[in-house]
């Protein structure tokens, strides 16, 4: 039996109430996974219902689209339990449990991320190989093969997304590429889209690539992916209006890639011993766990008090979250 064979049976062997048995197999051989319809557009039109105020923009006036790209802050706050039972189970089936997915983990909230395209780019096909941000997440903490803080990217839909309509790029190939450049530096890479030797060189990684695949489907679909995923933002040909969002998950104990009964492997750590070619592995970093905080966090508080005073103009209140307590490991995350 091959390495990926025994892999892929430990995975296919555990006991699944959110996932199917096809999907496990697709996540160990691709890296991710689709949750068709996972919550309902009811559920979505409460957080979407101020979102053109919040923007400062006219929905049907395009020449009021004055950015491509716009990364928002957050107002409400819901338990994923609540808000997408489906997802959230996903999620811990995929992470080996409840009980190793950190509490912060635990809320998804409305901080947007639009795509509106440009006009420049109208009906324009990009290549997704002459794209410049091919990235893996995680801009707020230096990265180890076993980093717990993003443990999933996690990529719920908000509006229906089309080919061509500015859905996120990925490249399952890229786990393997970025696992393995994890693997060879256990003093950690710092995040970012740098070329030095403790940076990860994205594009580099990319460039190994050959499979490419875009995220579309309807709303409340759910992406679940592998946490070293390499993805990146696409043109919007259609213009479109892409809107979704991109939850952080944290684990409360780093990866395990050498555990001592096979059988306790959560799915995501077997996807990275399948991507390394290995059935275990000893990694330990040789620096400490270090979290960062990205100029991001700072862009996006300026942004949340502009709009708080579009939605006061407007006339309308600024929505109220229904999670108010602190999200544990994710202060660097997050903009409060």
């Amino acid at each position: 039996m091959s390495v990926d064979e025994k892999l892929d049976k430990l995975a296919l062997e555990k006991e699944y109430k959110f996932l199917t048995k096809e999907q496990v197999q697709h996540f160990m051989e691709k890296g991710y996974l689709k949750l068709p319809k996972a919550f309902t557009k009811e559920k979505a039109s409460e957080w979407l219902s101020d979102l053109w105020v919040r923007l400062g923009m006219d929905a049907e006036d395009k020449s009021t689209w004055t950015q491509e790209r716009i990364h928002m802050p957050h107002f409400r706050r819901e338990l994923v339990s609540d808000f997408c039972p489906q997802a959230w189970g996903a999620m811990c089936e995929l992470l080996g449990g409840v009980d190793r997915v950190s509490e912060g983990s635990a809320v998804w909230n409305d901080g947007f991320i639009v795509n509106l395209g440009r006009a420049e780019d109208s009906g324009r096909i990009t290549d997704p190989r002459d794209l410049p941000d091919w990235h893996a997440d995680g801009d707020f903490f230096l990265h180890f093969l076993d980093s717990p803080e993003q443990a999933l990217l996690v990529i719920p839909l908000f509006s229906d997304i089309r080919p061509n309509g500015g859905g996120t790029f990925i490249a399952p190939e890229g786990v393997a590429h970025v696992a393995r450049k994890l693997a060879e530096h256990p003093e950690g890479i710092q995040p970012g889209l740098g070329d030095k030797l403790d940076q990860f060189d994205f594009l580099a990684q990319m460039r190994k690539c050959n499979e490419f695949v875009e995220v579309t489907g309807e709303l409340g679909d759910v992406f679940l992916l592998h946490p070293l995923m390499l993805h990146c933002a696409s043109r919007n040909a259609l213009r479109d209006v892409r809107v979704i969002t991109n939850p952080p998950v944290s684990l409360n104990a780093p990866f395990q890639l050498s555990r001592s009964n096979a059988a306790d492997y959560s799915v995501v750590e077997l996807k990275t011993l399948r991507a390394l070619g290995v059935d275990r592995l000893d990694f330990k970093p040789t620096k400490d766990r270090q979290r960062i905080v990205p100029e991001r966090v700072r862009r996006q508080q300026a942004m949340k008090e502009k709009e708080m005073e579009r939605l006061k103009a407007a006339g309308q209140k600024v929505p109220k979250s229904k999670w108010t307590k602190p999200q544990p490991g994710m202060e660097h995350a997050l903009v409060q």
